[in-house]
């Protein structure tokens, strides 16, 4: 199938590049030369964005912080890398919006359902930073609220494997690759995919989640036009 309007969901991880943590601006714009490439063939992007490369408010409220105020910083560090991909694609042309789901008018736009869409009606990329503006909810989540929110026809979930796998294919060399999982076999066996919350938002809504290696050239474009790459989730 190809889509027409998508929610791309990253990792704060993934533009870390080889770094321990930060931002690999190489790392940037491959991504944003990714979203440009599929711009080219009519697709309405939406991207939510984590941040973990910078703080994760779980891991600060293991370590004894107050968990909304250790969410809060997470969702900032969001925006940190909201910013830097807008930079990065409208140095390549793209036009851009960043919508906040906490208010900061001086830096973005405050996230309003049917403004977002109106922004991809006029083909511009939309940005969701600040998750989902709550404390307690991963990007994850936001990132299955805001499509369900906008419309998408499917979540495309990046990560550095080429799909969902029966365990760790880094640990384990038999671990087998799934071309379809169904939501249910996904909590059932417990595979790390998203948040079991985002996992049955999903599956509620009947909302497809297409897991695939963003690392990959290309592999993007062949996820928005139908072609066999990583895992679906349906």
């Amino acid at each position: 199938m190809r889509y027409q309007r998508v929610l791309l969901k990253l990792s704060g991880e993934a533009l870390m590049g080889e770094q321990n943590m930060g931002i690999d601006p190489s790392v940037v714009a491959m991504v944003a030369d990714q979203i440009k490439d599929i711009q080219k063939h009519g697709v309405e992007v939406g991207l939510v964005i984590g941040g973990g490369n910078i703080f994760r408010g779980v891991a600060g409220a293991t370590k004894g912080m107050d968990r909304v105020t250790a969410d809060q910083m997470g969702m900032l560090a969001t925006m940190i890398n909201a910013l830097a991909l807008q930079d990065a694609l409208e140095q390549k042309q793209v036009q851009t919006r960043v919508l906040s789901g906490i208010e900061m008018p001086r830096i973005a736009e405050s996230y309003i359902r049917r403004r977002a869409i109106r922004h991809l009606e006029k083909g511009r990329v939309v940005i969701f930073g600040s998750g989902t503006g709550n404390p307690y909810f991963s990007t994850d989540m936001a990132a299955a609220l805001r499509a369900n929110e906008i419309s998408a026809q499917v979540v495309l979930k990046a990560t550095n494997v080429d799909g969902v796998y029966s365990a760790d294919p880094k640990k384990d060399a038999k671990a087998q690759r799934f071309e379809k999982v169904t939501f249910q076999e996904v909590l059932e066996k417990g595979l790390k995919v998203m948040d079991a919350s985002a996992i049955a938002l999903c599956m509620d809504n009947e909302l497809p989640i297409l897991v695939f290696n963003m690392m990959k050239p290309g592999n993007l474009v062949s996820a928005v036009l139908g072609e066999s790459v990583g895992t679906l989730i349906h």
